[in-house]
C-alpha cells in the first residue's frame, strides 16, 4: 500500500546523501517535496501541515547542524515524526476486571468487520483466551452465515440465535450474548454490528443502542485503508455518534495510496490497535507504529520478521536443532527440509525478504522471486531415501537420475541442490567452531607442526564464501539485485553492510510464466 510513498521518500532522501552540511534552502526543498509526497498519498491536510512544521523546526535545530551526517539525521527526524503521526507507542486491548470483556466492532458495510471479527477471535484464542463471536449484523444478507464459517475456522463459538437477512433484533441479540457468555465461561465477547454503505441516522442509532445494551470495554472502528479521506471522515462520525476507543486498519495489502492509515490516528485521537493484511485468518497482527514507519521509509521490519520466525519454527524443532549443533552432529537434508517447510509457513518469500533492511529499494527484483523454487527443492529431497537424506555422499549418478525422475526435475537441478547443500554444511560447521560449540572444532595436538592448513599460526579457519559470510554456490538474487550497493544508503545505519545474497535460482522460470 505504501510503495508509492516509499519510492517518493527514497528519492527525496537520495538527494540529501553526500551533503556534509544542510542549508536552510536544502531543508525547505526537502520539506516541500515531502509535503507533496504526503498529499499525493492522500494524507489529511491538517496532518501534513503539523508533520512538516515539526520536521522543519527540528531540522533547523542543533541536532542536525552539529551532526556528523546531517542527511541521516533528517531521515531519523522524519522516521520519528512518522511514528508520532501513527500513534507513538502501540496500545493493547483493555480487558475488563470481571469477565467477560466486551469488544464491539463498528464501521461501514464492506469495511471488513465480519472478517476482522473472525481474525480477532482467532488471535485472542492463540493468546490463551476463550472468545465468543456474536452475530448482531442481522441486516446484510448471509452476514450470520459468514460469521459462523469464520468462527468454525477459528475454532471459536458463534452466538447466533437469529437467522439474519433482515430478521431479528440486533440489540436483543447483543444483550442476550453477555449472559450466554457468562454461562459458557467465555472471557471475551466480540460483537459484530451492521454497517451501511454510508453514514445515516438509523445505523448510528442502532450502534448506539447496542453500545448502551452491552456496555463495551472497547468500541473498535474498522477502517478500510483503501477508501482514503472518506474513511477518516467516517471515523470522525463514529467517534462523535457512538464513541470509539480504537481503530483497526483493514485491507492494508491493497494498492491504494494509504493516506487514511497515516491520518486516522491524529484526526480521531484514538490509537490504531491492529492491522489486517489479507483474507486468511492469520493475516492479522498487532499494529506497531515504529515498525510501520520503518517499512514506509524502506528500513525493513526485522522485529516482525523475528516474531514470524518464532511462530513458524515450533519449540520442539528449535530444541532439536540446538541440541544437534551443541552436540556437533551433522546438518542433514532432513534438517534442511524441516527448515524449508517452516520458512514456507512464514508466507511468500518475497514478503519475508522485503522485511530485511534496504530491500524496499528492490521491489522490482523481489517481484521476480518465485516460491515454486521451494516446492521443487522440497520435491527433490522427498524423492530421496532416508539414508540419502542423512548421507548425501552416497548419491551416485544412478541415484541422482532416479531422484530427478521422481521429483520431475533435471539431474542438473539435483546436482545444484547437492552442491549448495554441501556448502551449507561447511558453513554450519564453521559457524559452530566460531561460536565455540563442542564437537565442532578439531582437537589440538601436542606437536607444534600440526597447524591447521590454510591458516597462520594455527588460528581458526576463515569462513569461506563471498562477502557477507555466505558460501559460494548459495542461491542467487535476481540479476541486478546487489544488496551491497545499499551500504551507507538511505534507511540503513552507518557501517551496516548487508550480506551479498544470491538468489538467482529463486527467479521465475519462463515456462512458469507461460503456463
Amino acid at each position: 500500500m505504501f510503495d508509492t510513498l516509499s519510492d517518493r521518500l527514497s528519492g527525496i532522501f537520495g538527494k540529501l546523501r553526500g551533503k556534509g552540511r544542510l542549508t536552510d534552502a536544502d531543508i525547505d526543498a526537502t520539506a516541500r517535496e515531502i509535503r507533496l509526497a504526503l498529499l499525493e498519498a492522500d494524507v489529511a491536510l491538517p496532518v501534513v501541515r503539523s508533520f512538516i512544521a515539526n520536521m522543519k523546526e527540528r531540522a533547523r535545530g542543533a541536532e542536525v547542524s552539529q551532526a556528523l551526517n546531517p542527511a541521516q539525521q533528517v531521515i531519523k527526524i522524519v522516521h520519528e515524526e512518522l511514528v508520532a503521526v501513527l500513534g507513538g507507542e502501540g496500545r493493547r486491548l483493555q480487558f475488563a476486571k470481571q469477565p467477560p470483556t466486551v469488544i464491539m466492532l463498528a464501521g461501514l458495510q464492506g469495511s471488513g468487520k465480519t472478517t476482522l471479527a473472525g481474525k480477532l477471535a482467532g488471535w485472542l484464542k492463540g493468546q490463551g483466551h476463550q472468545p465468543m463471536l456474536v452475530a448482531a449484523d442481522l441486516q446484510r444478507p448471509n452476514a450470520v452465515n459468514q460469521l459462523q464459517v469464520l468462527g468454525g475456522r477459528a475454532g471459536v463459538e458463534v452466538f447466533a440465535p437469529e437467522p439474519g437477512n433482515g430478521v431479528g433484533d440486533p440489540v436483543q441479540v447483543a444483550k442476550a450474548s453477555i449472559e450466554h457468555a457468562r454461562r459458557a465461561a467465555r472471557d471475551i465477547v466480540i460483537v459484530d454490528t451492521a454497517g451501511r454503505l454510508g453514514i445515516d441516522a438509523e445505523m448510528m442509532a442502532q450502534a448506539a443502542a447496542i453500545r448502551d445494551a452491552v456496555d463495551p470495554d472497547e468500541v473498535i472502528f474498522v477502517i478500510d485503508a483503501m477508501v482514503g479521506q472518506d474513511a477518516v471522515r467516517t471515523a470522525e462520525a463514529f467517534r462523535d455518534g457512538v464513541g470509539i476507543t480504537g481503530v483497526v486498519l483493514s485491507k492494508l495489502d491493497g494498492d491504494a495510496r494509504g493516506g487514511a492509515a497515516l491520518s486516522v490516528r491524529q484526526v480521531t485521537g484514538q490509537p490504531i490497535l491492529f492491522a489486517s493484511t489479507g483474507e486468511k485468518l492469520s493475516d492479522f497482527d498487532v499494529f506497531h507504529p515504529d515498525r510501520m514507519a520503518s517499512r514506509i521509509l524502506g528500513m525493513g521490519d526485522v522485529l516482525t520478521l523475528i516474531e514470524q520466525a518464532e511462530h513458524a519454527f515450533d519449540a520442539d524443532q528449535k530444541e532439536k536443532m540446538t541440541a544437534k549443533l551443541m552436540g556437533g552432529e551433522q546438518f542433514t537434508l532432513e534438517d534442511f527440509l524441516d527448515q524449508l517447510i517452516a520458512v514456507r509457513r512464514m508466507g511468500p518469500i518475497a514478503n519475508v525478504l522485503a522485511m530485511m533492511p534496504g530491500m524496499g529499494q528492490m521491489k522490482d527484483q523481489l517481484a521476480e522471486v518465485d516460491d515454486k523454487h521451494f516446492d521443487r527443492v522440497t520435491a527433490i529431497i522427498r524423492s530421496m531415501t532416508p539414508g540419502e537424506r542423512t548421507n548425501p555422499k552416497i548419491i551416485n549418478g544412478s541415484r541422482r537420475a532416479r531422484i530427478a525422475n521422481g521429483s520431475g526435475v533435471t539431474v542438473m537441478d539435483v546436482n545444484q541442490l547437492l552442491n549448495r547443500f554441501a556448502d551449507a554444511q561447511k558453513m554450519m560447521k564453521q559457524m559452530g567452531g566460531m561460536m565455540g560449540l563442542p564437537g565442532s572444532r578439531r582437537k589440538a595436538t601436542k606437536s607444534p607442526k600440526n597447524k591447521r592448513k590454510g591458516t597462520k599460526g594455527g588460528g581458526r579457519p576463515r569462513v569461506g564464501g563471498p562477502a557477507g559470510g555466505f558460501p559460494g554456490g548459495m542461491p542467487q538474487l535476481p540479476p541486478g539485485l546487489d544488496p551491497s550497493a545499499l551500504q551507507g544508503g538511505q534507511g540503513l545505519p552507518p557501517g551496516f553492510t548487508p550480506p551479498k545474497l544470491d538468489f538467482n535460482k529463486f527467479t521465475k522460470r519462463r515456462d512458469d510464466k507461460d503456463r
